[in-house]
């Protein structure tokens, strides 16, 4: 029976923070709450002028989503981390659900941060 290894992540990465279940969301002032839509987790890194899409398992996705990185990189700063998810639209801008097998990835051209 075949062994199967994870790869060990990068030195520096920061891994994202995930979400827990709860049966009612925190309130007062000090919370802010989004809307989960399904789609790509990644976290946009920013290093001078090199910028990098990484997945929660830490696999360099900038070549899929280059609108995204390009956007990080015409930001007004020397370096960031933002964790977020790409997420795919119609039309529109609608969000839809995204299709998770990589060869499908597509982004609308409607693109926001």
């Amino acid at each position: 029976m075949p062994v199967l290894s994870l790869r060990a992540p990068r030195q520096g990465f920061i891994e994202p923070c995930l979400p827990s279940r709860t049966a009612h969301p925190p309130l007062g002032p000090g919370w802010l709450h989004e809307i989960k839509y399904d789609g790509f987790r990644l976290m946009a890194r920013r290093d001078g002028r090199s910028v990098r899409l990484l997945t929660r398992r830490d696999y360099d996705w900038t070549n899929r989503f280059r609108r995204i990185a390009d956007a990080v990189a015409s930001l007004r700063c020397r370096s960031c981390l933002i964790d977020g998810e790409a997420v795919t639209g119609d039309e529109q801008g609608t969000p839809v659900q995204a299709p998770h097998s990589q060869s499908s990835v597509r982004l609308s051209p409607a693109l926001r941060l």
